[in-house]
Parts: structure tokens; C-alpha cells; sequence
């Protein structure tokens, strides 16, 4: 048996906790919130890189932009389909450093193909596809993670793990404007571009901006091979797993975390090419990494609030904050020949950020807790055994519908940029998406509502 198996993983208990489970449980989660941050770091770096590509010399249009900006959100939600059930099949501990590791790939990709401009547009295309290895690995951590906590942790061990680790967007969309303005590699790293605009130009390393993450991402591969733990009791095949499919609360909660990460990973995936093409005088990349930043924190303090208050209050509450402040968006933006606001755009979509970010953490303190109640409600009166391992289903159960619920949410990265797009090519703003993004909200509501936040709900979490 290998020394990173745990065979007796018991949270729940008290004295097992204290003794030692929860500092394995957060050695853990340490090492697993890096690994995700540079798992979005390099799902989320064509949001960076599709604004500077122009500048450089690529010859794309608006539409193939937001192509290339879209698609590692449409990968990345696909790949969490199944990276949803890859924890309980090989281990969390192997599965985090195979996951981990594979950032190479698009990593090191990226980095050759946008320093020469003749790179065939179908290139950009794949290199934004296997982006998507990055979107898949929130699905396994996550699932990862709520095997180690207790129920009364879980809403502050989720919203820590998925909240820093959120932070890889914000990172990405801030360190890359840096780094690729210097040779960090010197040689290694290739010969300079350079950046023309307006009659002013300069050196440029744009291949900095995948070459940046590759010694990290190394790094928090061995990290994560040589210090993580595998557990026992989460083993589980596909089969075993695939039973959330008939459970009503899975699907209810798909549609729920799509209106609060959906819209956290959509919107920061968006963002910088919104703000340059609603205020061209704007440089994006100043201000755009503030976003991500703000939902990324806010889901910590999400998690912390949803333990405290019930996760359905909280997520009720974030989606009445979520539609106001797109409604503000809308005031603030260009329409016609009235020219927007940037100021009060900008604020608006901070308090979107904030909004989704705490929707984001409740919303996932929810599910644990919805399925540690169902099957607690099914085992009693039958004696100690039936109820003991109800805790064991609810867990497995539970941790699969936290990786398929994020799969299903993930779309998200791809339609809201993917809806900017087509609306304004339709309409000439994004003002049809962002109401379309309302309605979504209202539907939210009513679901959170009747289900699980008012006083007679079925299943009141």
C-alpha cells in the first residue's frame, strides 16, 4: 500500500479531527490552491493575449478575437465532464499532479506560436482548445477537496480552494501585461517583437505570456506528487459515481452555480476585450485584472458568510445584487451617439465581480450540505452501520456534483464572450446579451427561492 494512501479518513469525528485530520486536510488544500491557480492562469491567458495580438501583427478580425477568447472556456467546461469523476477512479493526490503537469502543454504552445505572424489562425484555434486542461482542473480539485473537510468546514475549505484559486485570473491578467514588455528569458526565451500603434513602438515578448507559468507549473507538479494524499474510502468507479444523474438536486444546482461562476468565469474571460471595444481610448489591461480579483476574494468571504447565514440565503441575496449591477452596467455603457461612462461602468461591473463571487461560494456550500441531508434523511432509524455510510455516499455523491454542477457552469467562459460577440455583431452593442443575462438571474431566483431558501422549502440549506 503506498504511503500517500489514507485508509481511515473519518472528519465528521470530533477527536479524529482534532488528532489528525485536519492538518492533513490542509496540507492538502494548500498545495491544491496553487496548482488551481495556474490551472486558471492558463485557461484564462487569451483573454490577455487576444489584445495584444493586433499589436503585434496578427491579422484578426473582432469575431475570430472573441473566437479565440471563447473556446478555451468551451474546452475547459467539457473536459470538467469528466474530470468530474477522475478523483474517486485514480486518487486526488496522482490526479493533481497528472492534471497539473499537462498546463505544459498549451503552455509551452502559446509561447513558440505567437512569435511568428504567419502562425495559421486554425494554430490559435487548437492552442485555445487545450487551454481548456486548465478549466477542467477546478472540477478534480474541487472534488478533491470536499472528501478532506467535515460538513461544518466544507463552505470555508471550498471557498478557500476555489476563491485563491480564482485568483489565477486576475493573476494572469496582471502579470502578463508585465512580463511581456521585458526579455525575462533572455535567449531562451526568443527574439523581441515589435509593438506598433499610433506611431509609437516598442519591444515585446509575447511569448512571456505562456514561458512565464512553465518553472511554476513544475513545481507545483512535484508539490503536489510528493505531498498530497490519496483516500481510501472516496475509490469509486464511474458506475458508482454516475448515480447523481437521477438526483433532481444535481441539475437544479448545474443551473444555479451557471449564474454565479458561469457569470464569474464569462465576465472575466470578456472583460478586457469589452472594455477596449466599449472605450477604445481605454487600455483594458489596466483595469481589467481588477475584476477577477474582486470575485476571486469575495468567494473567500463568501464561503465564511455561507457557513454562518445558510449557503440558499446568501445565493438568493448575490443574484439580487447580480441583476442590479448589470442593469447599472447598462446605464453606463456607450449607446449610439451617447458616449458611456467608464467610471461608472467599471464600478458596476466590480460589484458584478462581488456578486458572483460570493453567489459562487454559497452556491457551492450548498451542495454538501443538500446531499449529507438526503442521505442522512434516507439512513434514519435504520442503526449506526446504514448511517455511517450514508456519510460515505453523501460524500462521494456530494463531490461528484460539485465537479459536474462546475463542468456545466464552465459554459459560461464561452457563451458570455461568445453573447458579447454575436450582439454586437447583431445590434451594434452588447446591451441584447446583458439583458438576456437578467433573465437568466430572475430564473435563478426562483429556483433558489422555492427550493431551498423559504420557510417551508424540501430541502432547506
Amino acid at each position: 500500500m503506498s504511503r500517500y494512501m489514507i485508509n481511515t479518513w473519518e472528519p465528521e469525528t470530533p477527536s479524529f479531527w482534532k488528532r489528525s485530520g485536519k492538518s492533513t486536510a490542509d496540507r492538502n488544500l494548500w498545495i491544491s490552491i496553487p496548482a488551481l491557480l495556474l490551472a486558471f492562469a492558463v485557461w484564462m491567458v487569451w483573454s490577455v493575449v487576444v489584445v495584444n495580438l493586433p499589436n503585434v501583427g496578427f491579422k484578426y478580425s473582432t469575431n475570430q478575437l472573441f473566437w479565440l477568447t471563447a473556446l478555451p472556456g468551451l474546452s475547459g467546461a467539457t473536459l470538467r465532464i469528466f474530470y468530474s469523476f477522475m478523483v474517486p477512479i485514480f486518487g486526488g493526490r496522482k490526479w493533481t499532479a497528472l492534471s497539473t503537469g499537462s498546463l505544459l502543454i498549451p503552455a509551452i504552445g502559446i509561447g513558440f506560436a505567437v512569435q511568428d505572424i504567419n502562425t495559421g489562425y486554425p494554430t490559435m484555434l487548437v492552442l485555445a482548445l487545450l487551454c481548456g486542461f486548465g478549466g477542467g482542473n477546478f472540477a478534480s480539485s474541487m472534488a478533491n477537496i470536499s472528501f478532506f473537510y467535515p460538513k461544518a468546514r466544507k463552505g470555508f475549505a471550498l471557498g478557500m480552494n476555489a476563491g485563491l484559486g480564482n485568483l489565477g485570473v486576475s493573476v494572469v491578467q496582471f502579470v502578463v501585461p508585465l512580463v511581456i514588455t521585458v526579455g525575462v528569458f533572455g535567449g531562451l526565451g526568443g527574439e523581441s517583437q515589435t509593438w506598433a500603434k499610433a506611431g509609437a513602438s516598442k519591444a515585446f515578448w509575447l511569448q512571456n505570456a505562456g514561458f512565464v507559468w512553465v518553472p511554476f507549473i513544475v513545481l507545483s507538479t512535484v508539490v503536489a506528487w510528493f505531498g498530497m494524499n490519496d483516500i481510501a474510502s472516496a475509490k469509486a468507479s464511474f458506475a458508482d459515481q454516475a448515480v447523481i444523474f437521477k438526483r433532481r438536486h444535481n441539475w437544479l444546482m448545474c443551473w444555479l452555480y451557471t449564474g454565479t461562476f458561469g457569470s464569474f468565469i464569462g465576465y472575466s474571460a470578456g472583460f478586457p476585450l469589452l472594455i477596449k471595444i466599449q472605450f477604445p481610448d481605454v487600455n483594458p489591461l489596466e483595469y481589467a485584472f481588477l475584476g477577477p480579483l474582486v470575485g476571486a476574494l469575495s468567494r473567500v468571504a463568501g464561503g465564511v458568510i455561507a457557513d454562518k447565514l445558510g449557503g440558499a440565503r446568501v445565493t438568493l441575496w448575490s443574484f439580487f445584487l447580480m441583476i442590479a449591477a448589470v442593469v447599472g452596467v447598462l446605464r453606463f455603457a456607450p449607446h449610439g451617439d451617447v458616449a458611456g461612462n467608464f467610471t461608472g461602468f467599471f464600478c458596476m461591473f466590480m460589484l458584478l465581480f462581488a456578486g458572483t463571487g460570493i453567489g459562487n461560494a454559497s452556491t457551492f456550500r450548498m451542495i454538501p450540505v443538500i446531499f449529507l441531508t438526503e442521505r442522512q434523511r434516507a439512513a434514519a432509524g435504520k442503526g449506526r452501520p446504514a448511517e455511517e455510510r450514508a456519510i460515505v455516499d453523501a460524500n462521494r455523491e456530494g463531490a461528484a456534483v460539485l465537479g459536474f454542477t462546475s463542468a456545466v457552469a464552465a459554459y459560461g467562459a464561452f457563451f458570455i464572450p461568445k453573447s458579447y460577440g454575436t450582439s454586437i455583431a447583431l445590434t451594434g452593442s452588447p446591451d441584447a446579451a446583458l439583458w438576456c443575462f437578467v433573465g437568466f438571474y430572475v430564473s435563478c431566483i426562483a429556483i433558489t427561492w422555492w427550493c431551498y431558501a423559504r420557510k417551508n422549502a424540501a430541502m432547506p440549506c
